[in-house]
This record gives structure tokens, sequence and C-alpha cells, in this order.
């Protein structure tokens, strides 16, 4: 059975729920609850697995914060023997209007630090990954408070949907793989 390690990055603690920057885990979690798939807190994480559809796909939340995922990621590859090309990695994006999904077969961390310090522990950019759009609502210099802070009340009611769009296209990527998924998911989660 072939098996998948799905990660939401994020940063632990009360404080950095339903910020922006933790836009990974949230779609993860929803994935944990869909397929009701408890998470039990583990080394460098909190991991829940569950089957679908003939593969096994296990959910990673790193609680290495965001700057130091890589360790979580590699870990848990090692652990559970996961191909690089089995894995993805869910993340947040200013350079993405608000409900924007894309996801790619690889390419650069693009600034961000969670994405950066996978890229290093792996030794390669050549990893899937599904960038979530969070705007770039913020003035020069103030990008770190702008990814820290809640959603606005205008974003937060069209956030479930968002986040439930990612999560099927997360789970296609399991089961249909990166580029059909590509190919069903990628574009505006809130288009009409």
């Amino acid at each position: 059975m072939k098996s998948f390690l799905v990660v939401g990055l994020g940063n632990i603690g009360t404080e950095y729920a339903n910020t922006r920057h933790n836009i990974g885990f949230d779609v993860v979690d929803a994935l944990a609850k869909e397929n009701q798939a408890p998470f039990e807190t583990l080394r460098y994480g909190d991991v829940a697995s569950f089957k679908h559809k003939g593969k096994t796909c296990f959910l990673l939340k790193p609680n290495t914060f965001m700057n130091r995922s890589g360790k979580a990621v590699r870990y848990w590859m090692q652990q559970k023997k996961i191909p690089l090309q089995n894995m993805l990695i869910i993340t947040d994006d200013i350079h993405l209007d608000f409900g924007m999904l894309r996801m790619r077969q690889k390419g650069s961390a693009g600034g961000h630090n969670g994405l950066k310090d996978i890229c290093v522990q792996l030794n390669t950019l050549d990893y899937p990954r599904l960038r979530f759009g969070i705007g770039a609502g913020f003035s020069k210099g103030r990008q770190v408070d702008f990814v820290l802070q809640p959603w606005k009340s205008d974003e937060e009611k069209d956030l479930p949907f968002a986040i439930d769009k990612a999560a099927q296209a997360a789970l296609s990527f399991v089961t249909d793989g990166v580029q059909t998924a590509m190919n069903l998911h990628n574009g505006n989660t809130l288009a009409p």
C-alpha cells in the first residue's frame, strides 16, 4: 500500500491559532476531521493517519515552529519511508490573492522561511507543495505582523469554504497524483 505524507505548516501555541501563517495547520485539521483521524502528539509534531482508496495518508503538523519545519518533515519522511514525490507541504503564500490555491511539483521557497528550512533539510527544492493565498494587505516592512494576524471578518466568512477546497486538493494529490490535482484544483477557490 502506497503511503503519503501531507504536512501543514504553522506555529504551535494558542497565540498563533487562526492566524494567516497557520493556514497549513487549518487545512490538515480539516482533512483529519473529514477522515475521522485523531492527532497524536509524537516526536517533532502532531501526527494522524487514515486510509483512502487503497492508500495510507499521514498528516503532520510540525511542533518545531515554522522556521524549523524541515527537521520534522525529514524525520517523518524517514520514519514512514515516504518518497519525496509522495509528500505534500501546505503553506500560506502572500504572493497569491486570498483564497487562491497553487499546487506545484517543485519550486523555490519564495521567501517563505518554513519552505526554506525544508529545502535545506531535504537538500532539494523538488518536492510538491500547495500554496494557499493569504493576500498581501500590508505596508513595506510589516509582513511579519500581517502573517501573524487573525483573519479579517470578510475573509473569515469565506475561510471554511477555501480550507475545504484546499483539503480536497490535498486528498486529490494522494489519490490522483500531483498533475491531476493541479489541473483540478489550481485557481481561485472563491470564484463563482
